[in-house]
């Protein structure tokens, strides 16, 4: 049996995950804090035929290069890309963006701190500063029901402007930094969660030691270039063809050597 049919039909296999990875990112060019994902591959075993550097037959010389004789390719991860997104303004209060590094922390039902780069907060029923879907931040902020508007500063300050045209701080609004954020395990809903990989985080104030600061009255929006992403699907999908194509060869090929014996 040619080696060709199942090195190609690993390289179909890769495809087909590299378009699953591309098409997700393209759902969510609109999501609020998306952050790109990226398929990364490696080749597979080599069968070494001769080793690079052996003798050759005369004796006298080595091998330059030897042969070696590639399985095909595998996915190795995928990796989300932590590129900062646009900014829109959306004049809202409670819509807060990141400039730079940092997530906002979350408190996730699940017991755990989940954190964000989706900035669009909303107050519940007790007042609590909480994400779209309703988990509150961990700073656990407040604000009381005779409250006009909320002011958030670029150092994370939220402050409140009350019904007597007074001003009272509510509370501050930290930001957890990570030493390898690509290693953050996605959840859906806009979440990551710390793993080892991604390190212990580092909550410190918006601005300090390498965090971004805090824009109020925006959104940041999805990092997917969607130019960019439609180019990598057209790759993908020509690569996929082309390893369709060797194992229509490869079996070609086999067609004919059976067709030796009749």
């Amino acid at each position: 049996m040619l080696k060709a049919l199942f090195t190609s039909a690993t390289g179909m296999k890769v495809q087909q995950t590299n378009v699953d990875v591309i098409a997700n990112n393209l759902a969510n060019v609109n999501t609020t804090g998306y952050k790109r994902a990226q398929a990364d591959f490696q080749d597979l075993l080599y069968v070494i035929r001769r080793q690079p550097g052996a003798p050759t037959t005369s004796g006298f010389n080595s091998t330059p290069s030897g042969v070696q004789i590639g399985s095909g390719a595998e996915l190795l991860s995928t990796s989300k890309i932590f590129t900062p997104g646009v900014l829109e303004p959306t004049d809202r209060d409670l819509d807060i963006a990141i400039q730079g590094e940092g997530f906002f922390e979350v408190d996730h039902p699940s017991g755990n701190i989940a954190y964000t780069r989706d900035g669009a907060l909303r107050v519940d029923s007790n007042g609590t500063l909480t994400t779209a879907q309703g988990y509150p931040l961990s700073a656990g902020i407040t604000v009381s029901p005779d409250t006009r508007g909320i002011t958030i500063s670029q150092d994370g300050t939220v402050t409140a402007l009350l019904q007597d045209n007074s001003f009272a701080q509510v509370g501050v609004l930290l930001l957890a930094r990570f030493s390898n954020p690509s290693g953050l395990r996605a959840a859906g809903g806009n979440l990551f969660f710390e793993t080892e990989s991604s390190g212990a985080p580092a909550t410190v104030t918006p601005g300090d030691q390498g965090t971004g600061t805090i824009t109020q009255g925006f959104l940041e929006r999805s990092n997917v270039d969607v130019v960019g992403e439609l180019v990598n699907l057209i790759t993908a999908q020509r690569a996929y063809e082309i390893n369709s194509r060797a194992i229509r060869v490869g079996d070609e090929m086999l067609q004919e050597v059976n067709n030796l014996v009749r």
